[in-house]
């Protein structure tokens, strides 16, 4: 049973001292000095309730990016308890105020992110969270609107930045740290060289910068870096480059990266320093009503389809299973519904999208380029339970963040099975009884907070998001290793 939303969180000013003076000139008949008093306490009330209000709203409204020096920022106080000694038990973190090069101007020089799209001017809106999605206005409740966004998929370093800055553990003082972030854009940086004619020294030149300047700093020195961490932005493999002439950056294979744990969108299974982080999706909640809220929408969205595919065609990879999933829900049209972003670019998500997993039980969820694909999660944020072909699509991926019983709240299907026609996708999914596909949904629909990345950057006020889940996990980790 979801928790219902009733009551604001905005508590409204009492206004007793106007209500007592009514009442004193009611019966009391006092002098005209007496109504000169009221008026003006009138007009007091009246400016402090609009004040009140006034700040609520402007503390509430996401403003366009920007990239703060950090030791001339306030550290804010989190919502989730007002003892900071409860809350940081597992240490604090410092925040090194790196030069802008690696990471404010790549923000600033939006239009070099992509040479064949301006999108990533557009992403950069809002604190990396990108444009409000008007167009989902008739697809989500109006109230929770303003709370959805054309959210970038490779944006996770920049709205990152912006909540540990404001987060309750963040300390300005190095002496006193458990842990170091490292605030710089990797995925940005390295993502403008991957797709044009650059070699690896474009690819690496960035990365070898931003570690020689981190190991410049004494605190790294104290122990070569194994209290460090950094967010990357893109999947690991970009940052996993072999030999001179493969693809990527060899980022994670320098010198300073030995110890440097990773908090990336896809791991590699075989490497403990990367730890998975969802994806960033469109909907980014402004207090714990919305996401109560959200829940419950979802919890009751009438669901006319079986289940559904959202995605395009990979006419590069042999054998395309994409493609056969596409080709297999339009044959089964009273069952699936197909969103076929073949030849178009859905990156951010569309409207059509969201409201195709709104009414679907199930969502297939092949791999993507790599393994992971955002899709997953915008998926599991519209309440539909995910179908997996690839093991390493979810399961040992986001550990921290997903239950370990994968069979709570997803389905898994043999794709080689569903490739020679030995099982059949509907055949499967319809032995769920009602029962048993409530029951996922619920889990589901519990896990969607733990994959958000809410809109204020305080955090909401109890309920963790993905990034407070991702902080506890990597200070309570680097606290752990620094006992042992």
């Amino acid at each position: 049973m979801l928790p219902s939303y009733r009551n604001s969180f905005l508590k409204k000013p009492k206004n007793i001292y106007f209500k007592e003076a009514i009442k004193n000139s009611i019966y009391s008949q006092q002098s005209s000095c007496t109504w000169l008093l009221l008026i003006m306490i009138l007009l007091l009330q009246i400016y402090l309730c609009v004040n009140y209000f006034f700040i609520q709203n402007v503390s509430l409204s996401p403003q366009h990016f920007t990239t703060p020096n950090s030791p001339t920022h306030n550290v804010s106080h989190s919502h989730h308890n007002n003892n900071n000694n409860e809350i940081c038990q597992s240490g604090k973190v410092y925040v090194y105020d790196l030069p802008p090069m690696f990471n404010k101007e790549l923000l600033d020089n939006c239009s070099s992110l992509d040479p064949w799209s301006p999108r990533y001017c557009d992403a950069v809106l809002n604190r990396g969270f990108g444009r409000r999605a008007t167009a989902l206005a008739d697809v989500v409740p109006k109230s929770l609107a303003p709370a959805w966004y054309w959210t970038d998929q490779f944006m996770l370093e920049a709205i990152f930045h912006n909540r540990v800055l404001k987060h309750p553990c963040r300390t300005l003082e190095p002496e006193s740290a458990t842990a170091f972030y490292i605030p710089f854009y990797a995925g940005l940086a390295v993502g403008r060289y991957l797709f044009s004619n650059y070699g690896s020294k474009e690819r690496d030149r960035d990365c070898h910068m931003l570690l020689k300047w981190v190991q410049d700093q004494p605190y790294w020195k104290r122990s070569n870096g194994s209290d460090h961490f950094i967010t990357l932005g893109r999947m690991v493999w970009d940052f996993r480059r072999w030999g001179e002439n493969d693809w990527g950056s060899g980022f994670v294979y320098m010198e300073g990266m030995r110890n440097i744990k990773r908090l990336v969108i896809e791991r590699s299974p075989w490497d403990p320093l990367d730890i998975g982080v969802p994806y960033p999706t469109g909907f980014h909640p402004r207090s714990d009503a919305d996401v109560l809220e959200w829940q419950s929408y979802v919890s009751t969205h009438k669901r006319t389809s079986l289940f559904c595919f959202a995605g395009g065609t990979r006419g590069a990879f042999k054998n395309d299973f994409r493609g056969h999933l596409l080709s297999y829900c339009k044959n089964e049209s009273d069952s699936c519904r197909v969103v076929d972003c073949s030849g178009t670019r859905c990156y951010n998500g569309a409207s059509a999208i969201l409201d195709t997993f709104l009414g679907s039980d199930f969502c297939l969820q092949p791999r993507g380029d790599t393994y992971t694909r955002r899709s997953v999660f915008d998926c599991m944020v519209a309440g539909s339970i995910p179908v997996f072909f690839w093991e390493r699509t979810a399961y040992d991926q986001y550990e921290w963040f997903l239950p370990g019983e994968p069979e709570s709240y997803s389905v898994f299907i043999d794709r080689n099975a569903v490739k020679n026609g030995s099982t059949s996708i509907r055949k499967v999914l319809e032995k769920y009884s009602r029962e048993e596909v409530s029951k996922m949904r619920e889990r589901v629909i519990d896990i969607i907070p733990k994959i958000l990345y809410a809109t204020p950057q305080e955090g909401l006020e109890t309920i963790k998001d993905a990034f407070d889940v991702a902080m506890e996990g990597v200070l309570r980790r680097i606290k752990k290793q620094d006992r042992g």
